[in-house]
């Protein structure tokens, strides 16, 4: 399990890691190209939701407690990048299967 953290420790979500380092690539990736958006993500505690603002001026944070990196599956990452372009906000979808296989984690 590892954690999200949007702007201060008290924004804090955790994240199962493999989800946690393909919404990192998301991130990095939307970021990079001066794209904001809403990201909105299951509390895990049965208490709700969170919706986060992301922009370049808030600080972000990916604590990964493990020390393996995961593999990165390419078709999820996609599909992520279109759910966080989307018109009501980024929502972690299901994986989907790797059509060419999975790749090796990249920073």
């Amino acid at each position: 399990m590892g954690r999200f953290i949007c702007d201060t420790g008290g924004n804090a979500v955790d994240i199962e890691e493999r989800t946690l380092a393909h919404l990192r690539i998301v991130f990095m990736n939307k970021l990079r190209r001066s794209e904001s958006f809403m990201f909105d993500v299951d509390v895990g505690d049965g208490s709700g939701r969170k919706s986060s603002w992301v922009h370049a001026s808030v600080p972000l944070q990916f604590h990964f407690f493990g020390s393996r990196n995961p593999q990165i599956n390419r078709a999820w990452i996609e599909e992520l990048m279109l759910s966080a372009g989307g018109p009501n906000g980024f929502t972690v979808t299901p994986e989907s299967a790797e059509p060419t296989g999975a790749v090796g984690a990249s920073s």
